[in-house]
């Protein structure tokens, strides 16, 4: 091929031993990140943990923010920023903006879930983000989230990790009886609403009345005499299902991991620890690890929320500049994933504008679906700034979208900040089964995508 041609680099074919031991020492701290945090809150809890060590103070609003200053804002515990205060004049330098979220789809369980039927105890669900439900049946399922009870406190549940701990469980037909439901659609051979989860099937037979010796009764027991829980409480809780495999490698050479929750902790991950790790001080960063990507990004903790702004406007504030120069100056990285191209389904994706696995952090200029709809389109300059950015610091990069034209589409959380009159761009890895309760990606660029966030911050 001519010099002048285009081509994709292999990560592991320039990978030299010192390389190839970083991409593996590296992917072990980010399989322990993905183990210890399966929900926004876990990962919002050990995320602010690491901060608070590497010094780290809580932000409050009207605080003062000056050079060298690092703080993070907890937002509700679903939702953190990360901010460390430069050298540079915000007003002309801006700040530079890193994106990612850390909610992932999952099965929630209903305000009022528990119910018998023939003597087993269920619990009814509302499934979150954009899930193919025929995946989730007959796989082991951990529960985790928080409940607030009746008297204002607050129990973490987190259900199905040990070994010694249960699981639950959503089950499916027999192929022998599943002649109708094979003839259904793939997306609806499993409905919403039998997406139920198997809590039990001991009755209570302890019970004074009749009537109360029911398999739903002794799960009522259970939770009150393990957890303090009434029914009532699960009105005020957060509780979901999520896969309960752990984090592994795949294949003979190991350069693959096998987890739930790669959209978008695969970025989120290297988001914190470059700027943890980065002890350039010229640039004022800001590293967002979002809620409710995957249902749009709305409410409190998402990334439409205005605390963005709000934080945006106290760092000018403090700088006594306006927050609309800090805006206008600011560059962001949008660390969101793509479609590894999979040979197995090769024909939604074009070949030519593909991620592909282990070619390092992969480039997006535009999501959206159709005629782009629903993307912000990065332009031309801003491209090619990030471009000679990343090849200046020998990051190993690519470009693609996401599946063929016309054929779908989806969007990140891009949109939302380029709206802020900020130019934004997606990067991220390339995932293999996106969305699928146990995804695939490659350790090459998960390790590029780090570098790429430390060039970006430095």
């Amino acid at each position: 091929m001519s010099e002048l041609a285009y081509k994709r680099t292999n990560v592991y074919e320039k990978a030299d031993e010192k390389l190839l031991k970083e991409i593996f020492d590296y992917a072990e701290g980010y399989k322990t990140f993905l183990d210890e945090g399966k929900t926004e809150r876990e990962v919002c809890a050990n995320v602010v943990k690491a901060a608070q060590k590497a010094g780290y103070q809580p932000f409050e609003f009207g605080r003062k923010l000056k050079a060298g200053d690092k703080v993070y804002y907890n937002n509700r515990g679903k939702n953190v920023y990360l901010i460390r205060m430069g050298k540079a004049d915000v007003a002309k330098d801006g700040i530079r903006i890193i994106a990612s979220h850390i909610d992932s789809p999952r099965i929630d369980l209903k305000q009022v879930p528990l119910y018998e039927a023939e003597q087993i105890a269920f619990a009814k669900t509302h499934y979150y983000g954009g899930l193919r439900k025929y995946q989730w049946a007959t796989i082991p399922l951990a529960l985790h989230g928080a409940v607030i009870l009746k008297d204002g406190s607050k129990l973490e549940v987190r259900i199905g990790e040990d070994e010694s701990d249960p699981v639950f469980y959503i089950s499916d037909l027999l192929p022998h009886l599943a002649a109708k439901q094979n003839a259904k659609p793939l997306g609806t051979a499993i409905e919403g609403e039998d997406l139920n989860i198997w809590f039990g099937n001991i009755p209570y037979v302890a019970a004074e009345n009749e009537k109360d010796r029911t398999v739903k009764e002794n799960v009522l027991k259970i939770l009150h005499d393990k957890y303090g829980m009434e029914e009532a409480d699960f009105l005020s809780a957060e509780l979901c299902l999520v896969p309960a495999f752990k984090a592994k490698d795949i294949g003979f050479d190991r350069a693959l991991i096998g987890a739930y929750g790669h959209d978008d902790r695969v970025c989120s991950y290297p988001a914190y620890t470059a700027l943890l790790d980065e002890p350039s001080e010229e640039h004022t960063v800001m590293v967002v690890l979002a809620d409710k990507e995957e249902i749009g990004s709305e409410g409190t903790t998402g990334m439409q929320c205005a605390i963005f702004t709000d934080l945006i406007d106290e760092i000018a504030a403090a700088a006594g500049v306006s927050s609309a120069a800090v805006r206008a100056h600011s560059k962001c990285l949008s660390a969101d994933v793509n479609a590894a191209y999979d040979p197995n389904y090769g024909d939604v994706l074009e070949k030519m504008n593909a991620t592909y696995l282990s070619h390092g952090a992969g480039l997006t200029k535009f999501t959206g679906s159709r005629g782009k709809s629903g993307s912000s389109d990065a332009d031309a300059e801003y491209v090619g700034y990030i471009r000679k950015l990343f090849d200046d610091n020998g990051v190993i990069w690519q470009t693609g979208e996401l599946g063929k034209v016309d054929v779908g589409g989806g969007g990140t959380v891009a949109k939302f900040i380029a709206a802020m009159n900020i130019d934004t761009v997606d990067i991220g890895v390339a995932v293999a089964s996106m969305h699928a309760p146990y995804e695939v990606v490659s350790k090459a660029d998960v390790y590029e995508a780090y570098l790429a966030f430390r060039a970006f911050i430095k």
